[in-house]
């Protein structure tokens, strides 16, 4: 993941951070706000470890998963709308209502 997506979505990673960096605390998280530069100068005053240090490990961080509630969100829908274009087939629009798809709303046995 990149640093715009933990930035977009700050609050969502929260637990995250303080699963990776137990020394971290919601209120402050508050005040850093998604700001990168805050949250290495937050985390070096917590932690008590080198600036350099800390960096290499949010790199780390950074290479893991986005949260499924950042994933999930609404906003993502169109996108992953988007995406799934490939599974759908030719003359078809991956927008399109599905509800003429298996048996929505149709009672009859079709056997």
């Amino acid at each position: 993941m990149k640093w715009h997506h933990v930035q977009a979505n700050w609050s969502a990673f929260y637990e995250a951070i303080i699963d990776k960096w137990p020394e971290a605390d919601d209120s402050d998280l508050d005040e850093i706000d998604g700001d990168q530069r805050a949250f290495v100068a937050y985390l070096v005053e917590a932690t008590g470890q080198e600036p350099e240090e800390i960096r290499e490990e949010l790199r780390e961080w950074l290479t893991g998963e986005i949260p499924s509630d950042v994933v999930m969100d609404p906003v993502h829908d169109n996108h992953s709308i988007a995406l799934s274009s490939k599974f759908v087939g030719e003359g078809e629009d991956e927008y399109s209502d599905d509800a003429r798809f298996g048996d929505d709303g149709d009672d009859r046995d079709d056997t």
